[in-house]
């Protein structure tokens, strides 16, 4: 007999309940990018990086890519580019039909929606308030997120800000956390952003003119002469064309950039200002592909050859701890573990004695590394350090007293992105759907959402939120908790109670390497491992699923790893389960790196996900130029997915913030409060504040 069914704890507690004894959480607004969306956002989930912080400054998951090596080294530059001579300019201009882009200065953006939009409350009535319902947060959202007049910033003034893990690199092409993307959006340059719409647009503090021919096989991008690296080199075409090339060196390992970069035929510099992105074919995608990071030629065309890891050698080490920046910020400090210090670049803004860019609101910003969240929040409170992402918890019931109030107040808003449970499709325990689809409906949900989010959060429905345009017109019901339904779809694949010891097993096809390829058969005992980055709330909810799971006869077992770990595991495919989160991408096909057999190996399809109609759906949507029939093909791979379950979606997170009462500008997008346009460049103190 099964000596553990949920089936029959069930019956128990029937009895139970009879007998009455039952009882019952900027500036770089384009390239630091889509990654989280060609991306992980935080890689797992925003807010909640937890890095290895040992005072000797290296990851120990991450020891041999800081070690300087004499190996030789097999290069080739550029050689995922293939063959092309680009013609000559004039041919290109003469030749073909020009429409006008958008070069739009963000801040100015919004400060027109802002004159449309009637403010709900002073900064002073709205510090008034305590933040307990949705017309005091609108209130709050209103007021404080009003951009400065004239005379009205201090501009002497810094800006403390949190973040909960180190950065493992301050190399553009080589970001990948939340952390990293917050640096890179104040010291990086970019071509091109996006608004709170994600409409896309050039910057024009970069930017002279943005042309797309009528075929849309070229982007021609007239640059400003005006740039600078901190450095005092000109920042010209050629570091972009430059970028590019390093992009597309395989040996260079940057698979997240490369994401979309790749389906570009070339980039060519055809003067210091002139840059022409070419096509391969005219994609509704071609406007997000042009949107890469750029890099300093004069600096790597001399490092990159010897080193294309980018971060072994002498010359590299040296790079990432005193980077050479374009934008208007550059790295002054930077402590392990402790804290990162940018100070405003006035050779961003000034050259040749001319005020050419508005001036950075603040003189410095600092990064306060603060792993633990409750110490984060008390630091908050004290005002050591000036904004944080609250948890639900944090929101709910620490931060609703004098003691918070007196230095901050807080506010929320929607944010695009869902957690989940990651299930390996190469793993003896998922590769088959039924299997997956049981772990959903084995899960509890809606404790889920009452206990572990405190009611504050949603249930994630697929990869799209419901206010999305890509979000199926009607989405699929949200699973429920049936301890039913999961043993009988486990059964259906096999997997029973076969020698009555409480646990499933089934004779399963083995993966050893999690490459593909088959080395076996063998029965197996249905016991598997969950990954999780070393954060309380996390642990939390895979603790209950493994409680879950224990009732229809499976062993999960909970291991929390440092988050470089985590990452390295999951891009070498080497897990069976993980809990991590996406946030939204500017373009839904940006989630092509996610889910297609391509991004297996050469993208972030970590769970080895792979479906001939979602391939084909992916190809489909970035060929098809309508707007709405578009939008139809990205819904057909909601509903794919959602039927697949390579994931169990939990929820989708609000933008929970607690904000220094002193602090002014910030505004909310579906991707929280930073990295789009304007993002955190609106942000300012009053004069007066410090």
């Amino acid at each position: 007999m099964k000596t553990f069914t949920h089936r029959s704890t069930f019956r128990l507690a029937l009895l139970v309940a009879a007998l009455g004894c039952l009882t019952i959480t900027g500036c770089w607004d384009g390239a630091a990018e889509d990654a989280a969306f060609r991306e992980f956002e935080e890689e797992f989930g925003s807010g909640g990086t937890t890095a290895n912080t040992s005072t000797d400054g290296g990851d120990t998951s991450d020891t041999a890519l800081n070690t300087i090596t004499d190996e030789p080294v097999d290069f080739e530059f550029a050689d995922l580019v293939k063959p092309f001579d680009p013609p000559p300019l004039e041919e290109i201009i003469s030749g073909n039909e020009w429409a006008d882009k958008p070069v739009l200065d963000a801040v100015e953006l919004m400060r027109e929606r802002q004159a449309g939009e009637q403010q709900l409350a002073t900064p002073a009535e709205a510090l008034a308030l305590k933040n307990s319902s949705v017309a005091n947060n609108n209130k709050i959202i209103s007021a404080m997120g009003r951009l400065a007049q004239e005379g009205e910033v201090n501009f002497s003034a810094g800006w403390n800000r949190h973040t909960s893990g180190d950065i493992k690199s301050t190399n553009p092409l080589m970001i990948s956390s939340t952390a990293e993307f917050d640096v890179a959006g104040l010291t990086n340059m970019g071509l091109f952003g996006f608004d709170w719409n994600f409409v896309p647009f050039a910057s024009s503090d970069v930017v002279v003119s943005w042309q797309t021919s009528a075929n849309r096989l070229y982007d021609k991008v007239v640059m400003r002469d005006d740039l600078r690296w901190s450095d005092g080199t000109a920042i010209t075409a050629h570091d972009v064309a430059y970028s590019y090339q390093v992009i597309m060196t395989s040996s260079v390992p940057i698979p997240a950039v490369r994401s979309g970069t790749d389906q570009l035929k070339y980039v060519h510099a055809y003067d210091d200002h002139t840059v022409i992105f070419f096509h391969n074919e005219s994609l509704a995608t071609n406007v997000w592909n042009i949107n890469f990071p750029v890099i300093p030629k004069h600096i790597y065309e001399n490092t990159v050859p010897a080193d294309p890891t980018m971060a072994k050698s002498e010359a590299h080490v040296a790079l990432d701890e005193n980077p050479i920046t374009g934008g208007a910020y550059q790295i002054t400090k930077r402590v392990r573990g402790q804290e990162i210090v940018l100070k405003r670049r006035e050779s961003y803004y000034i050259v040749d004695g001319k005020d050419v860019r508005r001036k950075p609101n603040f003189e410095t910003i600092r990064f306060h590394i603060v792993e633990n969240s409750s110490t984060a929040l008390l630091a908050l409170k004290k005002g050591d350090i000036e904004e944080m992402q609250l948890s639900p918890e944090q929101w709910q019931s620490q931060t609703n007293g004098e003691e918070f109030y007196k230095n901050n107040t807080k506010s929320y808003a929607l944010e695009w992105v869902y957690y989940y449970f990651g299930w390996n499709n190469r793993s003896p325990f998922f590769r088959d759907v039924r299997v997956r689809q049981a772990m959903s409906y084995a899960f509890n949900h809606q404790e889920l959402l009452e206990r572990h989010r405190f009611g504050l959060d949603e249930a994630a429905q697929g990869i799209f939120h419901k206010t999305s345009r890509w979000a199926p017109t009607t989405l699929p019901a949200p699973y429920t908790q049936d301890l039913d339904k999961a043993e009988d779809l486990l059964a259906a694949a096999g997997w029973e109670d076969s020698d009555n010891d409480g646990v499933l097993d089934n004779i399963v096809e083995l993966d050893s390497d999690f490459d593909g390829k088959i080395d076996g058969k063998r029965r197996m005992r249905f016991e598997f491992t969950i990954l999780v980055s070393n954060k309380q709330e996390r642990i939390d909810i895979c603790t209950l699923l493994q409680e879950n799971l224990d009732q229809i006869g499976i062993r999960c077992n909970v291991k929390p790893v440092e988050f470089t770990t985590l990452q390295q595991l999951s891009r070498d495919h080497q897990f069976d389960a993980i809990f991590a989160g996406w946030g939204t991408g500017a373009d839904p096909d940006t989630s092509e790196n996610l889910w297609t057999t391509n991004a297996i190996d050469a993208g972030r399809n970590y769970g080895c996900y792979s479906s001939k109609i979602v391939d084909q759906l992916f190809e489909d949507g970035k060929r098809e130029l309508d707007p709405e029939k578009r939008a139809a093909i990205y819904q057909k791979i909601h509903l794919q997915l959602w039927d697949d379950q390579p994931y169990t979606w939990l929820y989708f997170r609000n933008a929970y913030y607690g904000f220094n009462r002193s602090l002014r500008g910030y505004n909310y997008s579906a991707r929280g409060p930073y990295n789009y346009g304007p993002g955190e460049s609106t942000i300012f103190k009053p004069a007066g504040m410090r």
